[in-house]
């Protein structure tokens, strides 16, 4: 138990498929190095896109985690939650015929779900009369969980969060929650996100979201420097093995960490503009900090949101200030949708396992293509290349269109 009382709930698998890599090694690596992974899409036509570079997971095949078949019956964003549980239940050494399969669950975060397949169904059905007949249950945004659960018997409790942007984050601090009120015993959590093509990258051109740096994509994603233009379209997923500590210990696990505080809020303001207070995403960094037990200054590094947004970037430099007071300008902060793009519903897994390692290895990852200052962005955004420092207390940040803000604190852990 923890000092104010609750279950302690710590991380003992990480598993990803990102545009840095398809494992946990690849993709620290690539951290590490401030590698860029964007490129010219050749996923989809760009003709007449104005965006014409993404973070796409080069050389993903499927059928590394399952048979041909099962993969021809999924969408890719439950193709890549399969592969990323897969690793991550190796990594975290758990024998599931030794659990009660009613006490494993799965808290998965999507944005869209499977927007490739549905515009794809949608153009054959417009054009040739003809629909795939598993169209409805290979698009719908349960699946990527639902998918996890049937690949690997999991009874337990079930959800799918589509808290857009923030969703994954989301999917911690819920995870977090249900083993502490006691209706698991291990819980995956994390997120998938497959949307890259063309109706998904039109979309958000339209309202001027992606940056158009299309002569030099590997500069484009360049979260709080001055001459930011947009975000960078990413896909991936990222999955971690949650359980209580009591559980985890048990079995002799290795522990990557304690999920320790979790928040959310909402700006109620605009579908796509963040509140430029940056007052709702202060609460919830302030309230996470109060459920973790914790002050501005116990914390060593913030994982931030950090699209590469003129209006995200501003706000949620303004909300550290206001949530951390002066300590805001003394931790080190790091992007890493500098390196990966945003992967929307699945970014927030993805950083999380970012965190965490950093948290082991003790190396803060930079935020890349960080070259002129930007008067409303002057914190310590660790530029362009890897620090090395202790870090004991992290937090990670999720924040999405509609306005919705998760927060999670973590935790080196200590016996």
């Amino acid at each position: 138990m923890s000092k104010n009382g609750r279950m302690r709930i710590v991380v003992t698998g990480m598993g990803t498929v990102n545009p840095l890599g398809k494992n946990l090694e690849e993709y620290w690596h690539g951290l590490i190095e401030g590698r860029s992974a964007a490129r010219p899409a050749e996923g989809y036509p760009t003709e007449k896109l104005t965006t014409k570079f993404a973070c796409e997971v080069p050389n993903f095949d499927p059928q590394d985690f399952m048979d041909r078949k099962l993969a021809q019956r999924m969408a890719r964003f439950s193709q890549l939650a399969v592969a990323a549980s897969t690793m991550a239940l190796a990594d975290s050494g758990l024998d599931l015929a030794k659990e009660d399969s009613f006490r494993v669950g799965v808290d998965m975060g999507t944005g869209i779900g499977g927007f490739i397949e549905m515009t794809q169904g949608a153009i054959s059905y417009a054009t040739k009369g003809r629909l795939n007949p598993l169209y409805a249950p290979m698009i719908i945004p349960n699946m990527a969980a639902a998918s996890v659960a049937m690949a690997f018997h999991l009874r337990g409790p079930n959800t799918t969060v589509t808290t857009a942007c923030a969703a994954s984050t989301h999917t911690l601090g819920d995870a977090m929650r249900i083993l502490q009120h006691g209706d698991a015993d291990v819980m995956f959590a994390g997120g998938s996100e497959a949307s890259l093509c063309e109706v998904g990258i039109t979309s958000f051109n339209s309202i001027r979201a992606l940056s158009t740096r299309n002569d030099a994509p590997e500069k484009a994603s360049r979260p709080f420097d001055r001459d930011r233009d947009g975000f960078v379209p990413g896909e991936g997923a990222g999955i971690l093995v949650l359980e209580s500590e009591e559980h985890a210990t048990n079995r002799g696990a290795r522990i990557y960490g304690e999920v320790l505080g979790y928040a959310l809020t909402c700006d109620a303001f605009h579908q796509v503009a963040p509140d430029e207070t940056g007052e709702a995403p202060a609460k919830a960094v302030t309230l996470a900090m109060k459920d973790a037990g914790i002050e501005p200054k116990d914390i060593d590094y913030v994982n931030a949101h950090g699209t590469s947004t003129q209006l995200n970037d501003a706000g949620e430099t303004k909300a550290l200030k206001i949530a951390l007071g002066e300590h805001a300008y003394k931790v080190a902060i790091s992007s890493t949708k500098s390196m990966i793009g945003h992967l929307l519903g699945a970014a927030g897994a993805v950083e999380a396992i970012a965190t965490l390692l950093t948290i082991n290895r003790g190396v803060i990852h930079p935020t890349i293509n960080y070259e002129n200052p930007d008067p409303a962005c002057d914190l310590d955004y660790v530029p362009n290349q890897a620090r090395r420092k202790d870090v004991r207390i992290a937090i990670s940040n999720g924040f999405g269109f509609g306005g919705h803000n998760a927060v999670v604190v973590l935790k080196k852990y200590e016996e």
